[in-house]
């Protein structure tokens, strides 16, 4: 997948360092969020590739006109990351990360489609980026 980019949810610091190093690596990568906030604010850090998402309206959720590689959602609820993963499953085939900080969600988002639940204190999952 050449040209499929690299999709990012990410409504927490954890999520925020790992836009970081996608940037650092120059990355072709898209950041997915729910509110105009976290939008500025990602475009304010220089994120080329911001996408706001109604995350209530189903019939909004359209898939992407450009092919969509890994993708990786930080947790910052049980709901909302669910809910993203039900949005986004259909728009890729490649692997699918959620990264949290609590062990026990992971059976929850195994059975929705995640491909991989990668348990952080820190929240440096740099690492990825090397698979």
């Amino acid at each position: 997948m050449e040209d499929a980019i690299i999709l990012v949810i990410a409504p927490n610091e954890d999520g925020r360092k790992f836009v970081d190093q996608l940037m650092y690596r120059k990355k072709s990568f898209a950041v997915l969020t729910n509110n105009r906030t976290e939008e500025k604010q990602y475009q304010k850090m220089g994120v080329k590739h911001v996408v706001r998402i109604d995350t209530f309206m189903t019939k909004k959720w359209i898939v992407p006109q450009i092919a969509v590689d890994k993708i990786y959602i930080f947790e910052s609820s049980l709901n909302l990351s669910c809910r993203y993963l039900q949005i986004c499953r259909p728009w890729t085939s490649q692997e699918i990360y959620i990264v949290t900080r609590f062990w026990s969600p992971r059976g929850i988002y195994r059975g929705m489609g995640a491909d991989h639940v990668v348990y952080t204190k820190n929240g440096d999952v740099g690492f990825l980026l090397e698979r």
